[in-house]
């Protein structure tokens, strides 16, 4: 499949270096390879090659290469450095495109001397906005299913897609892991991961998955932020005007492959729609500068609406995802009424869409495939 990224890429090459973040298997060096066919003089360096690595700490590329590509850059000690020396002595006819998962992600975050020298893409699954804009004809339910990752979405079988997953899952864990701390207790997160898996869509309790699993609860939240780190999982945080408690209250955690989920289908559907949102934020954050922002929305008395889209941190858009209820939720009404938030209730199974007291109702995957990436 195409990725729909690939000419904003090309087109911010020119600009700035590009940095491509995201899971693993997702597709980054691919759609990398891609873009350097590109270009006549593109050079495609890995740092895991020993070969390549050689050349990379030696610079020894030609100086009429138009591309440079440096794949798992970040596990070459001092690369930040190394980066900013190479961007800033480059010929002026060079373009430099940097991919990488988590530690490149990491480090993005943190702030660096690199700061303003690139732009950053989030590289993440297939979804259906993403299919029907490059065209693709997918049956949108196929998500629930195969989730969006290109080789089990693009797998002969089921049974094969499931071979994938307890791999990749299998070799995340007991590799990438370590690049950021050592963590000798394989069995306990696996073991919080599995329970995740069956509470996708829920508030987390570190407490309560620290008496299932036996550790601490700092230490069920030190693993399940590493779970992050590598991209498996991803956390929604409840709306507060104070962005800083809105990060410090309980989250929900979903999967980046549905596949991942334990649960029925209005679980799973759940999920993908926390995902495509996830996606259509980074969209609006990567590609157009907006201040963009998902979260979920509860109140003290218990009532919550599944999803809220923000930007500059003011409410734009609160979404509720149901397998086949179509009458609006009894919490979206008032939200609806005492906020004066439009709302729309997304139905796997519906069969017309319509309004509903103000509130638009919705097919689901409809809808999906409306949203920017």
């Amino acid at each position: 499949m195409k990725r729909q990224q690939k000419q904003q890429l090309v087109d911010d090459l020119k600009k700035k270096m590009v940095f491509i973040t995201g899971p693993r298997q997702v597709g980054k060096t691919w759609l990398a390879k891609e873009i350097a066919r590109l270009y006549p003089k593109s050079v495609y360096l890995n740092y895991d090659s020993t070969g390549d690595r050689r050349i990379i700490k030696d610079e020894a590329w030609l100086e009429d290469t138009t591309l440079l590509v440096l794949d798992e850059l970040h596990k070459m000690k001092g690369w930040k450095n190394y980066l900013k020396g190479v961007y800033d002595t480059k010929p002026e006819g060079m373009m430099i495109l940097v991919t990488g998962s988590a530690r490149l992600e990491a480090f993005r975050q943190q702030g660096d001397s690199l700061a303003g020298r690139f732009f950053r893409h989030r590289l993440l699954p297939f979804s259906p906005a993403e299919a029907a804009h490059v065209n693709e004809q997918v049956d949108p339910k196929f998500f629930l299913s195969r989730g969006g990752f290109p080789e089990p979405f693009l797998a002969k079988s089921n049974t094969d897609a499931d071979r994938w997953r307890m791999q990749y899952v299998d070799g995340l864990i007991r590799t990438d892991i370590f690049d950021f701390e050592r963590i000798h207790d394989f069995k306990a997160i696996q073991l919080i991961l599995d329970l995740l898996r069956t509470r996708t869509g829920s508030q987390v309790s570190y407490q309560s998955i620290s008496e299932d699993v036996g550790v601490s609860p700092n230490t069920v939240k030190k693993y399940i932020q590493v779970l992050e780190s590598l991209f498996i999982i991803f956390k929604v945080t409840p709306y507060s005007r104070n962005i800083a408690r809105s990060v410090l209250k309980t989250p929900k955690i979903y999967f980046y492959d549905t596949g991942m989920v334990k649960g029925d289908e209005g679980a799973i559907f759940e999920n993908l729609v926390a995902l495509c949102l996830l996606k259509h934020v980074c969209a609006q954050v990567d590609l157009e500068g907006k201040r963009a922002g998902l979260h979920y929305i509860r109140t003290k008395d218990g009532a919550e609406v599944d999803f809220c889209l923000v930007q500059d941190n003011i409410p734009e858009l609160m979404i509720e995802a149901k397998r086949s209820e179509s009458r609006p939720t009894r919490a979206l009404l008032n939200f609806t009424k005492r906020y004066d938030i439009p709302a729309t209730q997304l139905v796997l199974h519906l069969k017309r869409e319509r309004m509903d007291s103000g509130i638009r109702i919705c097919q689901g995957m409809k809808y999906l495939e409306s949203l920017l990436l």
